[in-house]
């Protein structure tokens, strides 16, 4: 019988790049994002696939909004498997020019939605004693940057909910752990490198070479291939000892 797996913002960047190394594993996939084009996007991997998949635009910013969103897909697709929290969003300013709602709206889809959805899945997954919570954290979560005041905690809240799911589910197969890439070429990360230009007074190259991949031991940004991979092998049955932890994809950005 073939899994399930809700992808929160997978209609583009890392989760879309996720949703299509599960696809091809044969997971079918609940589709979440802002894009128009959402549900094109998961009938285009559904067809190619030959899976089931569906879509949804829930607010992440709403509790009662995400918990529709894991009952919809459990509904739709029927069960919830592997709960990938993916969705993000970030702004880079210096604290004194940080607009108190956008602090708010990254702690809200960054941190909080990670805690809802996991609560929502949580009992369906002890029903059926078997669950996969993956979080995409970020090398912000065990490492500062200047000007990301919202997202640095945000993330490394999320590392600290991973390790307390991980304890929380250990007696019912439920598994919990985060993913922690450096950078990766998305659109978020595209407008952070508009924004760092602003912010430094660089041009765009510039905050490529000495402000993004400086950090790096490896001058190249992460591919999103990668990430899915290490998704693919946190979610599988025999990866039930694992949990509770971070995996960097990083470059060796936190080696130093």
């Amino acid at each position: 019988m073939s899994k399930t797996a809700l992808i929160t913002g997978s209609t583009s960047g890392i989760g879309l790049g996720i949703a299509k190394c599960f696809a091809k594993q044969g997971y079918n996939i609940m589709f979440h994002g802002l894009e128009t084009n959402g549900p094109e996007i998961a009938q285009q991997i559904a067809n190619e696939n030959q899976i089931k998949t569906a879509f949804s635009n829930a607010n992440l910013t709403n509790a009662e909004d995400i918990e529709k969103l894991v009952e919809r897909t459990i509904s739709t697709l029927g069960s919830i498997d592997v709960l990938v929290n993916n969705a993000g969003i970030q702004h880079v300013a210096p604290i004194d020019e940080f607009p108190n709602a956008t602090y708010e709206k990254i702690i809200a889809i960054n941190m909080n939605s990670v805690f809802y959805a996991s609560k929502a899945a949580w009992k369906h997954m002890k029903n059926q004693k078997f669950g996969r919570i993956i979080n995409i954290s970020s090398v912000h979560g065990i490492r500062a940057s200047e000007f990301k005041s919202a997202y640095v905690t945000a993330k490394h809240g999320v590392i600290g909910l991973t390790k307390v799911l991980g304890l929380e589910g250990a007696p019912f197969n439920i598994t919990c752990n985060a993913i922690c890439p450096g950078y990766v070429k998305t659109p978020l990360v595209e407008n952070q490198i508009k924004d760092q230009a602003k912010a430094h007074q660089l041009s765009e190259d510039e905050v490529v070479e000495k402000i993004m991949l400086k950090k790096q031991a490896v001058k190249d940004f992460i591919p999103v291939e990668k990430i899915g991979e290490m998704a693919l092998f946190l979610a599988a049955e025999n990866a039930n000892t694992v949990t509770g932890t971070h995996f960097t994809l990083d470059g060796g950005w936190s080696a130093q």
